[in-house]
């Protein structure tokens, strides 16, 4: 989750930079609430005790 939360930002600011300010909004929403989840997700697995499956 905490890459797509990077992609996103990256899309942001790029969409920002070249003044679509829409669709940097939304990108940096969406990127706040990947970054959020993946934060949740990575406490609960911490105290679960579960790892993410090895690539």
């Amino acid at each position: 989750m905490i890459s797509w939360a990077v992609t996103f930002l990256i899309i942001a600011i790029i969409a920002g930079l070249l003044g679509f300010s829409g669709i940097a909004g939304t990108a940096t929403q969406i990127a706040w609430i990947a970054f959020v989840v993946g934060i949740i997700m990575a406490i609960v697995f911490f105290l679960t005790g579960k790892r993410p499956p090895a690539i």
